[in-house]
């Protein structure tokens, strides 16, 4: 079975800004079949790995599709895509 994350490392390093902030897990999925890729960045480059009405996501999602198939494996791959979200809390005066 192949490391989904690396794999999946390798295609959005190239496509964000903060490479230091990037958290990629696999996580169990609903069935022994599915594996779920959790991806955190930071809120710009979320955005960029999503795309315009999702076309970056879409592609990548492909991309990590192919990648299982050619492994001969019958895995289902889904990403999941979330934020950092810094809360930049002041203190009022």
């Amino acid at each position: 079975m192949a490391d989904y994350e690396k794999v999946v490392r390798g295609l959005i390093e190239p496509l964000i800004e903060h490479k230091d902030a990037v958290m990629v897990r696999e996580l169990p999925g609903s069935s022994a079949r599915d594996v779920t890729i959790l991806i955190c960045t930071e809120d710009d480059d979320t955005a960029r790995l999503i795309g315009r009405r999702g076309t970056v996501a879409n592609a990548l999602r492909e991309a990590v599709g192919i990648a299982s198939k050619a492994d001969n494996s019958n895995t289902r791959i889904h990403l999941k895509f979330e934020s950092f979200s810094e809360s930049k809390e002041e203190e009022g005066e």
